[in-house]
């Protein structure tokens, strides 16, 4: 069975945790604590990935770090719809590459910027918002101009795809880190329509559509 090396607040955890929810892969959580103990950084974890992140995922003895490798990796061995990274059209799985490597600047952006303010890390504070905030208006004016065209979701195909599951959570997390949505229309359309994706699941922070807390 698959083994998951997770923490349930982190964004690029939850990511897989859904995916492999969408696609109804049965796995093995293995908790490791980022706050406030920094597990992920202890002497047996790096044994594990020696970069001391998470997630990890453990395929029956294969084992693969990075969120975004991650994904691609599980869509390709275990979608068999092909729609979630269209590994035979090489234009769209290119566009796809492009929106996970945009997904890593959420990361370094949104994601420090609640880290900051949620976990107390010693970040810029300022610079990861105006950061964060950059990419969200290239994120909100690109949705725009798929809704003119008709199209609901970051790449073309007329179906989400690995690059929904790769920026959502980080956009979705952005207020924890001071980081408001409220200008962006077209990013705040573009989650409520990810959220009734089926298979949606939630996290600390991040809720199905529809719901009240």
């Amino acid at each position: 069975m698959l083994k998951l090396y997770d923490y349930e607040l982190s964004g690029n955890c939850f990511k897989i945790r859904w995916f492999l929810n969408i696609l109804g892969i049965e796995y093995e959580p293995v908790a490791v604590e980022f706050y406030p103990s920094k597990e992920h950084k202890s002497a047996w974890f790096k044994e594990i990935n020696p970069l001391g992140q998470l997630p990890v995922i453990d395929d029956n003895g294969f084992r693969l770090r990075d969120a975004q490798a991650i994904l691609v990796y599980i869509a390709t061995k275990y979608d068999s719809s092909g729609n979630w990274y269209p590994s035979h059209d090489a234009s769209q799985t290119g566009e796809i590459a492009q929106w996970l490597s945009f997904a890593d600047s959420l990361t370094a952006t949104i994601s420090s910027a609640r880290l900051a303010t949620t976990f107390f890390f010693d970040f810029d504070l300022e610079k990861c918002q105006t950061g964060g905030h950059k990419l969200l208006r290239i994120l909100d004016e690109h949705l725009w101009f798929q809704e003119q065209q008709q199209l609901e979701w970051i790449c073309r195909g007329g179906h989400p795809s690995l690059a929904e599951i790769a920026c959502f959570p980080y956009v979705a997390l952005s207020e924890e880190g001071g980081i408001s949505r409220q200008e962006y229309a077209a990013v705040r359309r573009w989650t409520d329509r990810v959220k009734r994706i089926p298979g949606f699941i939630g996290m600390p922070g991040i809720f199905p559509a529809g719901s009240w807390v």
